[in-house]
This record gives C-alpha cells, structure tokens and sequence, in this order.
C-alpha cells in the first residue's frame, strides 16, 4: 500500500472502530498486525494510545474471516446506525430550535 492511501480522506480508522464496523475481534486484529499482515500506525488521543489501521486490509480481513456477504450486512447495519444517529441529533437541534424561537416570538409580543 501506498502511503498516500494514510492520508486519504475515510481511508483509516481506530482498531476500536474498526472492531465496531467490521465485527473483528482485537484479538484477530493484534495477532494480523504482529504477523505483519496489517498495516498500522500508533496513534494518541488525549494521552491514549489506539492503533490507525487501513480500511481496505480490515475489510479484507472481514471478508477473510467471515465472508463477503456479512461483511456486506455489517457495512449496512454500520452506515444505518450512523444515519440514525445524525438523525436523532437533528432532531434534538430541531427541537432546542423550536423553544428557542417560541421565547423570542414570546417576548417580540410583549415587546409591542
């Protein structure tokens, strides 16, 4: 791999996350990346260490351990749970939004 495929946008992520997404256990991914067969970078976030992984070798991983149709599923149960979540924070927006201009159309009245 190349290391421009480093600093591509979506093209890495945390072993935790790559566990979350794929459903690889950290066991399976420490054992890969000791054996050479993943690539990784260490990496810290607030003075913990997390390993960076490549997204391509952990899919490929995925599919290695449990084939290309879970790993089809897992993506979707992924990408959906993401959606909800952007969606229930639009929602909580929408709502402190809402309150937020009924006060002001409140005073605006009172102001008349």
């Amino acid at each position: 791999m190349s290391s421009s495929e480093w600093l591509q946008k979506n093209a890495t992520l945390s072993h935790k996350n790559a566990m979350k997404e794929f459903g690889i256990s950290e066991d399976q991914l420490v054992q890969r990346m000791k054996s050479g067969k993943l690539q990784y970078r260490k990496n810290y976030a607030h003075g913990n260490p997390y390993f960076r992984l490549l997204r391509s070798e952990v899919k490929a991983l995925a599919q290695e351990l449990h084939g290309d149709e879970r790993v089809e599923n897992q993506e979707v149960k992924h990408q959906l749970s993401k959606i909800n979540k952007e969606i229930n924070g639009l929602k909580r927006k929408l709502k402190s939004l809402e309150k937020e201009k009924a006060r002001l159309i409140g005073m605006e009245k009172e102001s008349q």
